[in-house]
Formats: C-alpha cells, structure tokens, sequence
C-alpha cells in the first residue's frame, strides 16, 4: 500500500510554504600539501628533500620514525605492528624500524643504505634522505647530501660534537646544502641540561660560521618520546624556539627560483625527419630562456635562436630551472650530448684545468699515475694529471698542504683536463659546477667534488703525454668522415672515445684544440 498522502495539506492563511529541504552539503575538498603552501606561502611550495646525518647511535632513524608517528598518517597495520613489537626506552615503540628498511640494518640497528620516505603534513610534503653515519658508508651519506634542500645533523648530547659530524658538514659545504638544523638527541639523557645544549649550540655556532652556511639551528629533542619533534617538550621549558616540525615546515625548497645564468647541458638530440623536428632534450640547471632569444653552444662557440621549447604535452614560451624540455632551434648546430647551451652574454669557461675541492670516495687511495675521468652532469673527459695539493684537517677545519689522499678524505686538487669542456665554478652554477671522478679502467666512483676555480689554459703536455691530432684522426680513424660538411660532432665524439680508451690503457692523453672550435 502507498504510503503517500491521498491530498496535499491545505494551506492555512497567513502561513508561509516551507522552505524547500536543503541539499546535503557536498563533502569538502581536501587540498594536498602542495596547493597549501601555495595559497599561504608561495615562496615555500614544493616539496622539501631533507636529508638526516650523524654519527652511528645518534638516533637519525628513530627521529624521523617519530616524526611519521606523531605528524603523518601512518596506515593502521603500521602503527599496530609497532606497537606489538619491541619496545625501546619508556615503553615507546622502535621507530626506528619505520626507517631502517634492510634485514642488515633491523638486525645490527644501523642504517646502511640511503633509505627515501615520502611523507605529507598539513601543510608540506617532505622527502625524506635518511643516510648512514659509519664512517664506512661516507659515499652513501655524499650522495644523498647531493639531492638536499635542508640537512639534519644528528648528535648525542651526552657526545657533543665529534669528528664525523665535523665531515659530514664539510660534506654539505661541498654540495651545497646551506641550511643545516643540529638535532641534539637523547636530551632525556643528559637530565634535560640547557648548560649541556647550550655549550654544544656554541661549538655548533662555530662551526656553521667557518662553513659560511646561511641557516644554522640547534634544537634539543628527545626522539624516542618526541620532546621537540613534533610537539613541544614539557620538560625543557628554557628552550623557546621552534619545534623541529615547526621550523622544517618554513623552510625554502633549495633551487625553487631560476637563479644563475642559463645553463642547459644537452643529454639527447630528438630527430623527427617526417616533421622535420630536431630538438635539444635536457633539464635547464640553472637561469631561464624564452623562445626567440639567442643561445650559444660554449664549444663550439656557435649561436642560433630559440624556435620552440616543447615538452611531452605541450609547447612552453618559457623554460625554468629544473624543468625538463626540448629545445628547437631557428639553424642546425653541430651539437651532442655532453654540449652546455648558455647565453651568448653569459657562457661557461671552455676550461682545460680546475681548482677543485672533492670527498675520496673509493677505498683505494689516490694514486698520481692512476687513471681517471671526470664526469659531468652530461660529459665524459679524460684527465690528464690529477694533482692533491691539501687536506681539510676535521679536528681544526684547517687546510695542511698534503699529496696523499685516502678514504673519506676531502681534499682541495688541481685536475688538468685532456680536452676542453664546458664548466663553471659551484658558487655561479652548481649543477655545471660539480663534478664525480671515476675510474678510467673499472668505472668505479672515486671521488665527488666541486669547482672552485676554472683556467682555460691547457697544462703544457708533459713528456709522457700523447697529443692525439686532427690530423692523426683524419689519416686514420676519420678518414671515412673527415670531407663530410657535418663531420665536426662525429669527430669530436671519435675523438673522445680514443681519449677514454687510452686513458684506461693508462696512456695520459691530450686531444688537440683548433682555434676554431674544441674538440
């Protein structure tokens, strides 16, 4: 039977309809991290790769646990299966295990490997970079320095400051990380000191000076019970200044603006012959350019202008720092891979020499008659000669005139170079300011470093060096291309693969440079 009313009620004098019944309100819009920040602080959108080092035992895997734990949300089975686990100081939970993802790092209760996490706040997505503290695995924590926007220095406070933190931030000077928070841990253990932390924030004062970094902060926490991490400790009420999550969360993401000059190492050329499309592909490392400016190639020291710059779903009139893009030009230059296009007011140095400071990396120790290659963000150069000429002191962050180098040692070296290449110092352009020397023979990485000088003056060729000619190439190797109006990349690319060969042969080799352009 229906239950609908034979007859509307009449409606009565004077009295009004019912409003119509209301729609139920749509849910709200849950906005993500990034379109926060964008709304609130627009300096500060995107994401913050953050990057944790110490000493082994300090606690960098049990702080970022308990800053998943109390800021993020953690899947339930998460949360319950530490909770059923083993409990560590106070019944809390091992956070560190939230981290440490290899059976070797649960079973020694170490971190080994970079371990990465992603994570959303209410207002910022984080990177996390948690890297190894043995003085082992310095490699592991310089490669994972190498993505940082921030740094996380880790140490006990009962410790203070030791000798590997005192690396680890010459490490972050050498890649550039300039902002640097020192975590001191294990408050709890050191009776909730303010004398202790702040005689340990006054060695950390001046270390951050002779480093020149531009944002240094101690903060005193408690990881396994989270005092400062992401809520405020009770039990340290002299400490006024911001919580860890708090001060990460008003951080600048490193490399945000195009700062610098125009920089754009070309890895690929894309060819289209049915559309005539020929194209650059790279990742712009620095500066910005617009369609119809002029670019420079800085070996070949030949210009055209912007045609196009394309990417996979659409054209761009401008390209940024960071993004990755197509660029088609108005004329065909004669360029490959390894090439650098700058702005033909602002082009890198062809340099055949550098000042450089780098980290020894590999366990072998430099040998002067070794064979190595410096590579590039997209180029591979023989080295003719290899010079260490300092060592940073890490007890006195000084500099001792020294021609050995091992291990784990940050060394200042001078490194002549077999043919030019297009560099410039870290200071005006990082990505092409940087560097990673590998071995010529197995490939292997030996050292990682910067560019603090450049000289485009070749080294005069010592007895033992082999010039490799254009002339040798034509009657030889090059025969076949040498009268080909396009044959000037193809020679220069023979050219370098005869350099490597003989370089891992161990042959110290030069490779002639016409005045013309460099091969």
């Amino acid at each position: 039977m229906s239950t609908q009313p034979a007859m509307k009620k009449a409606k009565v004098k004077g009295e009004t309809a019912p409003p119509p019944a209301a729609k139920p309100a749509a849910p709200p819009v849950r906005k993500s991290a990034a379109e926060t920040i964008a709304e609130v602080a627009p300096e500060l959108s995107g994401m913050l790769r953050l990057l944790t080092c110490g000493s082994v035992d300090d606690g960098k895997s049990t702080l970022i646990g308990r800053l998943l734990w109390d800021a993020t949300d953690l899947y339930d089975d998460q949360r319950e299966t530490l909770q059923r686990g083993k409990k560590v100081d106070g019944g809390n939970p091992d956070f560190s295990l939230l981290m440490d993802g290899l059976v070797a790092e649960r079973e020694q209760g170490i971190t080994i490997d970079i371990a990465w996490r992603y994570f959303d706040t209410a207002h910022r997505r984080f990177v996390v970079i948690d890297s190894p503290g043995h003085e082992q695995y310095t490699r592991n924590m310089a490669s994972g320095a190498s993505h940082a926007d921030v740094a996380i220095m880790l140490i006990d406070a009962r410790h203070g400051i030791k000798k590997q933190t005192r690396r680890h931030a010459a490490i972050l000077d050498l890649v550039g990380v300039k902002r640097v928070i020192l975590a001191v841990n294990k408050m709890d253990l050191a009776g909730w000191s303010e004398e202790t932390f702040r005689a340990i924030e006054a060695d950390f004062r001046t270390l951050s000076w002779k480093f020149g970094f531009w944002e240094a902060i101690a903060i005193p926490v408690a990881a396994v019970s989270g005092d400062n991490v992401a809520a405020r400790s009770t039990k340290m009420p002299w400490y006024k200044g911001p919580t860890l999550l708090q001060h990460l969360e008003e951080l600048p993401s490193r490399g945000t603006e195009a700062t610098g000059p125009f920089r754009f190492p070309v890895q690929t050329v894309l060819r289209d012959v049915r559309n005539d499309f020929r194209a650059l592909a790279g990742t712009v490392s620095s500066g910005s350019i617009r369609v119809g400016e002029t670019i420079t190639d800085a070996l070949s020291r030949k210009s055209a202008r912007v045609k196009r710059i394309a990417t996979m779903d659409r054209d761009l009139e401008e390209a940024h720092q960071g993004q990755a893009v197509a660029i088609e030009l108005d004329i065909d230059l004669d360029i490959a891979r390894g090439a650098v296009i700058s702005r033909a007011d602002a082009k890198p140095i062809v340099a055949r020499s550098l000042e450089t400071r780098l980290v020894w990396l590999n366990e072998t120790a430099y040998d002067p008659r070794g064979a190595y290659l410096l590579r590039t963000a997209t180029d591979l150069i023989p080295v003719s000669s290899l010079e260490i000429r300092a060592l940073l002191d890490l007890e006195t962050l000084a500099t001792s005139p020294a021609s050995a180098c091992n291990v784990n040692d940050i060394a200042i070296a001078h490194i002549a170079l077999g043919r030019g290449a297009a560099v410039d110092t870290f200071a005006d352009a990082p990505e092409t300011g940087s560097f990673m020397l590998v071995d010529a023979i197995t490939g292997a990485s030996i050292a990682g470093g910067i560019v603090t000088d450049v000289s485009a003056e070749a080294q005069k060729a010592g007895e033992n060096v082999f010039l490799l000619t254009r002339a040798i190439l034509e009657r030889g190797l090059c025969a076949d291309i040498k009268d080909k109006p396009d044959a000037e990349p193809e020679i220069r690319r023979r050219a370098n693969e005869v350099a490597l060969i003989l370089r891992a042969a161990g042959v110290a080799v030069e490779i002639e440079s016409p005045p013309d352009y460099s091969i």
